[in-house]
């Protein structure tokens, strides 16, 4: 396709392009002196791991945010977390405008194929619903957190006003970094911390196209097949979380033993939002029995919804593969999902992001295996949460050497961009093949 298309023929690369700006100017904001507590500049490093972390919304993080970071710095590092979430959502949607465009002319067999391209009042409206939807759930967010910080822990209003905002923004753009050395876990107990934590973090995580289509508040039989796909799965994911950690963390004395059963509810409900959403934690993950470890280990693999503030393959990819595996087994020739086909070029997508995000999380998993002396369960946690974006960790972040700290950093970049990226290129380039050489089949299994 030529024309006015051409612009777009790699918009991978904006995306990509996009970032990488972001992230150098905030890693050099970050090594001046007035962004440190101590008035000195930041280690190259742990500024670039910082910078990267905050525009990816993964918040992992190699220093104590609060007492590392002036208020500059946090400012800074709170910036990095909104043009990260602004950005993720409104280029992802943007792809995804594009890709149903070209797609629909396809169908069409149109001659005039650039009619339907995106145009500039198209752009113009989407950043502004990602930009007015972002800010609107944000604000709830801080407030309620704002009040409960300023009735119920004695903060100046200031002080109350800042750190709502602070963890709203963080909890809508899933990096889970709070503003305490531990990060959430002195509120566990506190519904009126959690619950507005969570909400927000579940609505971030939800994607922009989904959250368009529920406040429009169309009928169920008229929302698309990625809302009706995207909502129960995600939600029953949660579930799920949920209950393994009620059930397996219930009565160790690390974790949910010592609190009563409303609070080892709250606590069990806010720990089985969280691997797929913004990473917050109000016990100590590095007590998580391995079973729940490796549980969380797949939530986060699996992330959030496409064109949302998660990293990972995305809850549509892994719903695609369920039902592609459905089929296979019932002996189908085609695959559906609720009433519609899924086009074998979908299944083929589903199936190389998935299998090249297992690549990307093993080889990092190795390498770190390799050049340092953790166990499997905790460096298996932490390149997870690299890639799904989550920022959870078992400690083990702050230790790394530098070398770990770089395969941290480009696996938050490919969690982050990655499924984006690939799924978009490989949709753009999808060409029709004019013969087809003779089949044969190979012994599977």
């Amino acid at each position: 396709m030529h024309g006015r298309t051409t612009g777009w023929r790699h918009p991978a690369r904006l995306v990509v392009m996009a970032f990488l700006a972001a992230t150098v100017v905030g890693w050099l904001l970050l090594m001046l002196p007035a962004a440190a507590e101590s008035g000195r500049p930041t280690a190259a490093m742990t500024a670039l791991f910082t910078a990267v972390s905050g525009v990816t919304g993964t918040g992992l993080a190699v220093v104590d945010t609060a007492s590392h970071w002036s208020a500059f710095g946090e400012a800074v590092v709170l910036l990095l977390f909104q043009i990260g979430g602004f950005g993720i959502m409104t280029l992802a949607s943007l792809l995804a405008m594009l890709i149903s465009s070209r797609m629909g002319l396809r169908m069409q067999l149109t001659v005039k194929t650039e009619t339907n391209t995106l145009n500039l009042g198209q752009v113009r409206r989407l950043v502004a619903g990602v930009i007015l939807i972002s800010l609107a759930v944000e604000a709830v967010g801080a407030i309620l957190l704002g009040l409960r910080f300023w009735l119920g822990y004695s903060r100046s209003p200031g002080r109350a006003l800042y750190e709502g905002v602070f963890h709203s923004v963080s909890a809508f753009n899933s990096v889970g970094l709070a503003l305490y050395p531990d990060n959430l876990m002195r509120f566990a107990t506190d519904p009126f911390i959690c619950l507005p934590i969570a909400a927000v973090a579940i609505t971030g995580g939800l994607g922009f196209p989904v959250l368009l289509e529920l406040m429009r508040r169309r009928g169920h039989r008229r929302y698309s097949l990625h809302t009706r796909i995207t909502v129960p799965v995600y939600l029953g994911l949660m579930a799920f979380g949920t209950l393994v950690v009620l059930v397996v963390e219930w009565g160790r004395a690390g974790t949910l033993g010592p609190f009563s059963v409303p609070e080892k509810l709250l606590i069990g409900l806010f720990h089985g939002v969280m691997p797929g959403t913004s990473g917050f934690n109000t016990v100590d993950i590095s007590q998580l029995q391995p079973a729940t470890l490796l549980v969380n280990d797949v939530l986060m693999f699996i992330g959030g919804g496409s064109a949302g503030t998660t990293g990972g393959i995305r809850v549509t990819t892994f719903a695609l593969l369920a039902f592609v595996l459905l089929a296979e087994v019932r002996a189908e020739p085609t695959v559906h999902a609720m009433g519609r086909r899924i086009g074998n070029e979908v299944q083929r997508q589903a199936v190389t992001v998935a299998l090249l995000g297992v690549g990307a999380v093993m080889a990092a998993t190795l390498i770190l295996l390799g050049t340092t002396s953790f166990r499997l369960d905790d460096v298996l946690f932490e390149t997870t949460s690299a890639f799904g974006g989550v920022g959870m960790s078992t400690g083990i972040t702050p230790k790394l050497p530098v070398t770990g700290q770089v395969v941290i950093i480009l696996l938050m970049i490919v969690g982050r961009l990655g499924p984006i990226t690939l799924a978009s290129a490989l949709a753009l380039r999808e060409r029709t093949r004019r013969y087809e050489l003779p089949e044969e089949r190979p012994i599977v299994g």
